[in-house]
């Protein structure tokens, strides 16, 4: 059986006092019955973690350098995440593909770079809307994962997101058959690859526009394992909607 998973990825926002809102959240959920992630800014990750202490809500990173140390200004390593109390780390969002260039190679050596630390990756893939008018998205989301995937993933190290960039922030939903017929076609393509075991054990998490007032449906559609949330999850009121639902599910 899968654990489910709610994922809150605040990108780049929050400060100190936002800490609050993880308090609250903790509050509202003592004893989830699925995992909570909370990946927030670089600068939250040692805070953040010191603060939930062995509570129920999980740290994460936002994305990890390949390498463990070097002369990488700005950038932090997978072991630097660990080190400050991360357990989870997410690689090949479509904003660090877009807006860094990131490459399938870059984003499955980070994977890499990830496990080898101890982390929890998160690998990330989707198409843009122009792939999904031209009927490409299968082709597109196949090809990620295949050159994304590090060999020897595993279903204790391994998290499949799938975001369609055009639904990420914009409101804009997949159909439920949409999202089923993604989902069904990663879940085909890592039993392939890994075999029936780690293929059925291996998350798989829905995101771009996932709020509580949809939250019931995407998470009633097969092989939607939980979500990786933007916005509804700064707010604890906002994530906590979509954790119920995923508990309900």
């Amino acid at each position: 059986m899968r654990k489910k998973l709610a994922a809150g990825n605040w990108k780049m926002n929050g400060t100190l006092g936002s800490m609050l809102e993880i308090d609250a959240l903790a509050e509202k959920h003592p004893a989830p019955t699925c995992d909570v992630l909370i990946c927030p800014p670089a600068t939250l990750v040692a805070a953040m973690a010191a603060s939930i202490g062995d509570g129920v809500i999980k740290t994460g990173g936002q994305d990890c350098h390949a390498n463990t140390s070097g002369a990488y200004t700005g950038d932090i390593s997978a072991e630097m995440l660990a080190d400050a109390g991360a357990s989870y780390v997410l690689v090949g969002h479509s904003e660090r593909r877009q807006d860094h260039n990131e490459s399938d190679a870059d984003v499955r050596s980070k994977a890499k770079a990830g496990m080898g630390a101890g982390l929890v990756v998160v690998v990330c893939c989707g198409e843009t809307d122009d792939q999904r008018v031209a009927g490409d998205t299968l082709d597109v989301i196949s090809a990620q994962l295949t050159a994304s995937i590090p060999d020897g993933s595993t279903a204790e190290n391994l998290v499949v997101a799938y975001e369609p960039i055009w639904a990420i922030g914009t409101g804009k939903v997949p159909t439920l058959a949409q999202i089923g017929e993604v989902h069904d076609a990663i879940r085909a393509l890592l039993e392939n690859r890994f075999g029936d075991d780690v293929g059925q054990s291996v998350r798989l998490l829905y995101g771009g526009s996932v709020k509580a007032s949809n939250a019931d449906d995407i998470f009633a559609v097969p092989n939607v394992d939980g979500a990786l949330v933007g916005g509804a999850s700064l707010k604890a009121d906002d994530f906590s909607g979509i954790i119920t639902a995923l508990e309900n599910s």
